[in-house]
């Protein structure tokens, strides 16, 4: 059968990954797909200084991507530089002229892949994104097709390694959300400006091509919630602790009687729960299906090599496709056509919550506390105090019976006009077992 040529654009870490097991894994891929997958061009601004893989000397080397989407022996272009600018614009290009597209862009994706996979149809070209969301796991393949028999109702996950990394490190050390994240910035886990990792972008955009995988509707990222981590302290997990919780940057879909709710944002998730086991730059999902019952999906959220394996076997299958010729090609969001979503705002959630007060203590800052909190109708459950050296910053923790997010958000805004505090309450939702 004949060989299919691949196009790479963007030789970064993924790209490099990508070309290092097309080369390395040559004939395995070969013995899997029964014919040859190979690379007929490379693109990169910085294409002249790099090093390619042996075997792939013959490949046209550019630093203009127009000249791999226009290549005539390409069959696939690999879309891997990121953003949703430049990235836009080598994906239409490659669909003018009549390439299927492989993408590991989940920003580009969540914005508006549903209208890529559109024209990719009246282009009868495939377009295919395992490599977006958890590199490391096949959780586009596990819900596309693995258990798409079944009806979602709810999704959780941990969706972002670098948070991760940084929550999971400050409870094992004690060290400050800063001081971890210089580390993790010197391993590399980190951006410079780690702005869409620590405050919850990267991941609402890969809970958007989830939830619309799952639910199959068209998610738009902006309406999902999102708050991230940087208010969290070691004390913070020290109560988690009493109370027998640990603290993750939590990813939630669900389908409620109103519609469907998500979010991202830090929450207090049981030590007994199998999310609460999930370690440093991790990645995983729990799914819950009206039928199936609950699966989890565990592994590798990002890297070279696991972001680089979804790549290729996205290769693999579309390179069968196309010399299979399949006439029926399953959409990479598993419905052939995507609902338009009305958001459901997140102030409807009810939980139990987790309230972390910093104060200049005094009499009676409790039975204030519990006035306000009585006011919105939320009843407290417990106060936790821990041994203070000061009582000029002193922490303590009140937890309430589930209330809605509404009523937390009032009570929240009253507090804030107290004059004993040192800085907004932490407010944090207890989410049920997974």
């Amino acid at each position: 059968m004949k060989d299919v040529y691949v196009g790479v654009v963007g030789l970064g870490n993924v790209g490099s990954g990508t070309l290092s097991i097309l080369a390395a894994n040559a004939d395995q891929i070969a013995l899997k797909l029964g014919f040859r997958l190979r690379v007929a061009a490379v693109c990169s601004r910085s294409v002249a200084d790099k090093t390619l893989p042996d075997g792939l000397d013959g490949a046209l080397r550019t630093s203009e991507w127009r000249e791999v989407v226009a290549h005539p022996d390409v069959d696939i272009v690999a879309e891997l530089v990121g953003g949703t600018t430049v990235a836009r614009e080598i994906i239409d290009g490659a669909t003018a002229n009549g390439k299927s597209i492989v993408t590991a862009n989940k920003e580009l994706m969540a914005l508006c892949g549903a209208d890529i996979w559109d024209r990719a149809i009246k282009a009868k070209i495939n377009l295919a994104m395992e490599a977006s969301v958890c590199g490391g796991i096949p959780i586009h393949a596990v819900l596309r097709e693995g258990i798409s028999g079944d009806r979602i109702v709810a999704i959780a996950g941990i969706l972002n390694g670098t948070s991760n990394y940084i929550l999971t490190e400050m409870e094992r050390s004690g060290e400050s959300f800063e001081r971890i994240l210089a580390e993790a910035q010197a391993l590399g886990y980190a951006e410079a400006d780690p702005s869409a990792d620590v405050d919850g972008y990267d991941a609402r955009s890969k809970l958007a091509i989830l939830a619309a995988l799952a639910f199959g509707e068209r998610i738009t990222p902006s309406d999902i919630f999102v708050e991230g981590i940087r208010r969290i302290t070691p004390q913070d997990f020290d109560y988690a602790h009493q109370l027998g919780h640990t603290i993750r940057l939590v990813c939630g879909a669900s389908q409620t009687e109103r519609g469907l709710i998500l979010s991202v944002r830090p929450a207090l998730i049981r030590q007994s729960t199998i999310l609460a086991s999930v370690q440093t730059a991790y990645n995983a999902v729990w799914v819950k299906g009206q039928f199936g019952a609950d699966t989890f999906y565990y592994g590798r959220g990002a890297g070279t090599n696991p972001t680089g394996v979804a790549v290729v076997s996205d290769l693999m299958r579309v390179a069968r496709e196309i010399r299979g010729g399949s006439p029926e090609r399953v959409s990479p969001f598993a419905h052939e056509r995507l609902g338009e979503y009305e958001p459901v705002s997140i102030a409807f959630q009810r939980r139990p919550y987790y309230l972390r007060f910093r104060v200049d203590d005094r009499p009676g800052i409790i039975a204030e506390l519990a006035g306000i909190l009585a006011s919105k109708q939320i009843s407290l459950e417990a106060v936790l105090q821990l041994p203070s050296e000061t009582k000029h910053d002193l922490p303590f923790v009140i937890t309430v019976e589930p209330s809605s997010e509404q009523a937390i958000r009032d009570a929240v805004a009253q507090m804030n006009r107290l004059t004993f505090l040192r800085e907004p309450p932490l407010a944090l939702p207890m989410e049920p077992p997974l």
